[in-house]
């Protein structure tokens, strides 16, 4: 049974921000994609770029032959049952408790999200500043903020 998200103050939703530079966005997605299941929660996956959702969603689906992440495109029917949807638009179709960020997104509105993640490529001059002013402004907004960095053997630590 899935939950549905309450409610949630602008400056309570957490904003964490995962910098890559050891690991591609296709190598870090599915096991935090996997841990939000775990939790129950529902994901959106919102990108700028329809054509590198569809290599995700062929991605999603290939990943490991062990392993399965329920999910769609928002634009395929029922996108608003799926438990992980991958879409371009804003709105919250699929009533997910997490948003999670690529391709330089932009941020929607974030009622009743409880955690927005921000992926961004650590080469990428336009990501990182588009990070740091997210970054500033849930800071502004008192919103609990964590950044999160790979170390060398590849695990993801936060940083303080």
């Amino acid at each position: 049974m899935w939950r549905k998200p309450a409610k949630a103050d602008l400056s309570k939703t957490e904003h964490w921000f995962y910098h890559l530079e050891r690991s591609p966005l296709e190598a870090v997605l599915p096991p935090l994609l996997e841990k939000v299941l775990q939790r129950k929660w529902r994901a959106l996956v919102r990108s700028k770029d329809s054509q590198a959702l569809l290599s995700l969603d062929r991605h999603l689906w290939t990943y490991a032959p062990d392993s399965f992440l329920p999910h769609g495109l928002g634009t395929e029917p029922r996108a608003d049952q799926q438990p992980i949807l991958l879409t371009t638009e804003a709105n919250n179709e699929n009533q997910a408790q997490i948003i999670i960020l690529v391709h330089g997104a932009d941020m929607p509105e974030l009622t009743g999200i409880e955690r927005c993640i921000t992926i961004f490529d650590g080469g990428d001059q336009h990501a990182l500043t588009q990070a740091r002013e997210r970054w500033k402004t849930a800071k502004t907004n008192k919103a609990p903020v964590s950044y999160w960095r790979q170390d060398a053997k590849g695990q993801w630590a936060k940083q303080t």
